[in-house]
């Protein structure tokens, strides 16, 4: 069953996937659907629903119910879609392995290169922060949305929770302490108004320091709407669920 009791909306079940996932390539007049397109490096799923400035991500490829969770939700919602096509959390970059939700600004993405390439030399390191200079903005530019919208991110994890959050967090509503592991975090004070009378555990995080290279630290750094959606690996309806109050809810 879902956790919370917010939404009254019905959450479909997980294995209309495959269904909703054939129908979506033989309705191109409401669908259109890229094979993929690289961006900053990163090859992504595209899913653009009618005309919509909203925008959906899923980053890190080993985040199966968020992808699955997307892919559903974009069947019958606007919008355009970004889904990395890979299926490891790292990506591979000119021979070296970042975290691409690190990859948002050159500090965050260098700790993110010394960390997972210990062995790496000066010159591969400057030659992929060069490169990541150089293509970012094509890819903010996708990504971002116009200021009356929102840009929506779905995590999954497996030991992280939103205790690790609070430290960091400006305001919190933890509304299910039992439930850690599933949480909103977002970067607009208004949005965080609004989903704190959810039923489920949010966090604010509006200030753009420490950079860590992530997307929640560029968006506050950039002033545009961002929300990031996290649940435990597997949890499919509790996700969906989430995913549909903010719908109903925030507009």
């Amino acid at each position: 069953m879902p956790t919370g009791s917010g939404s009254t909306r019905r959450v479909e079940p997980h294995n209309t996937l495959k269904r909703r996932t054939f129908l979506i390539g033989w309705l191109p007049g409401l669908f259109h659907r890229k094979p993929m397109e690289i961006l900053c490096g990163v090859e992504f799923r595209v899913i653009r629903y009618a005309h919509s400035p909203r925008r959906f991500l899923v980053i890190h490829g080993d985040e199966d119910t968020a992808r699955d969770v997307l892919s559903t939700y974009m069947y019958d919602h606007d919008g355009v879609a970004y889904i990395v096509t890979g299926n490891t959390r790292n990506v591979e970059m000119q021979g070296l392995q970042i975290d691409p939700n690190r990859m948002f600004s050159r500090e965050g993405a260098e700790r993110s290169l010394h960390m997972l390439n210990p062995n790496m030399n000066p010159d591969q390191l400057i030659a992929v922060l060069d490169f990541l200079d150089s293509h970012r903005e094509k890819l903010l530019k996708d990504l971002i949305p116009h200021k009356s919208s929102w840009l929506f991110a779905m995590h999954n994890n497996r030991d992280y929770s939103v205790q690790d959050e609070i430290a960091s967090s400006d305001q919190t509503s933890i509304k299910q302490p039992t439930i850690p592991r599933n949480f909103f975090l977002c970067t607009d004070p208004k949005d965080f108004e609004i989903l704190r009378q959810s039923p489920y555990n949010v966090v604010l995080q509006s200030k753009p320091d420490p950079d860590d290279g992530s997307l929640s630290r560029l968006a506050a750094r950039r002033g545009f709407r961002y929300i990031n959606l996290e649940c435990a690996i597997g949890e499919y309806e509790a996700q969906l669920e989430r995913v549909h109050w903010l719908e109903d809810h925030l507009g």
